[in-house]
């Protein structure tokens, strides 16, 4: 048996807004935030206290991807489109308007940079051009969240529209199937870190683990009390959390579907808004959580067993 140890390391300040993206550097020491105000803030998990502003855009930043390859940071501008930021040289490279929609979501793969739109349209653009090579309209409402399994060159999007849309990355985007289990938005996806599953979540506050080989449902888990915003496994995929609109984190089990650990305000000073993202760090092993309340925090997160 095991049991879960939870000690919050930092509460880290300094954004004025709700903050609402997190992505881990390609030095996985670093990791990056984007908020309502507009910001986005460089955190060195050595020296956490030490934000560095990157970018400051005049709209929200819902997203932000990291091209490891090339080490840049691409930031997701509402409204307008993406900015990329050269982090060895600590500036802008280039930028795309290509969206009067909010994004939500961009992910990398190979060459390609994939922007999630507020208007369901999946663009695809060639990050060596600097230029749109497609759109794909693939509902009338928000593509939320997107996760990819690079080995199986699989694209899972999860969508306003309660679906969860899988497409091949391998042959043009061709839709491989449509998983319809959630009865609300789809707003966290994640596949385990050896592909076999992927894990949804969101306004249902449902969460469901499907075996990514024919993508049939595994489980069911009614597993926060308002919507789950996101998850992140921890990359030995033992273990996964989700964070919710009902101010709390969860540390689940997640070969055996159990909940392990309830991290919340009342017991463990956590967030007092809405926790909007969290990354379970391959660097550290801590947990990185940020919220409405404007702070990013980090947790221990520790098994002991019994």
């Amino acid at each position: 048996m095991s049991k879960i140890q939870v000690n919050k390391l930092h509460t880290l300040t300094g954004h004025n807004d709700c903050i609402y993206a997190l992505a881990e550097g390609s030095d996985p020491r670093f990791f990056y935030t984007g908020a309502g105000d507009g910001m986005v803030v460089e955190w060195d998990l050595d020296l956490p206290k030490d934000g560095k502003l990157i970018a400051k855009l005049p709209h929200s930043v819902y997203a932000l991807a990291i091209d490891s390859e090339r080490n840049f940071l691409i930031i997701g501008h509402n409204f307008e489109g993406i900015h990329v930021i050269d982090l060895n040289e600590n500036k802008e490279i280039w930028n795309l308007k290509i969206t009067d929609q909010a994004i939500f979501d961009i992910k990398v793969f190979g060459g390609e940079i994939l922007i999630g739109t507020g208007d369901g349209v999946l663009i695809v653009v060639d990050s060596v051009q600097r230029s749109v090579k497609k759109h794909i309209k693939l509902s009338s409402k928000s593509i939320r969240v997107m996760a990819i399994a690079a080995e199986k060159r699989q694209l899972a999007l999860g969508l306003s529209d309660h679906s969860i849309k899988i497409l091949d990355l391998a042959n043009n985007f061709q839709p491989l199937t449509n998983l319809n289990g959630h009865t609300n938005s789809v707003f966290a996806l994640n596949y385990s870190p050896d592909e076999k599953v992927l894990v949804s979540a969101g306004r249902d506050a449902h969460m469901k683990f499907w075996d990514s080989e024919n993508y049939t449902l595994l489980e069911n888990i009614v597993a926060h009390m308002y919507a789950i915003n996101f998850l992140s496994f921890k990359d030995d995929g033992k273990y996964l959390v989700t964070c919710s609109m009902d101010k709390s984190i969860k540390v689940w089990d997640a070969k055996n579907y159990k909940l392990m650990k309830v991290i919340d305000k009342a017991r463990n000073a956590g967030h007092g808004t809405s926790i909007n993202k969290v990354l379970w760090s391959s660097y550290s092993g801590h947990v990185i959580s940020i919220s409405d309340d404007r702070t990013i925090s980090i947790w221990q997160i520790e098994e002991e067993n019994l």
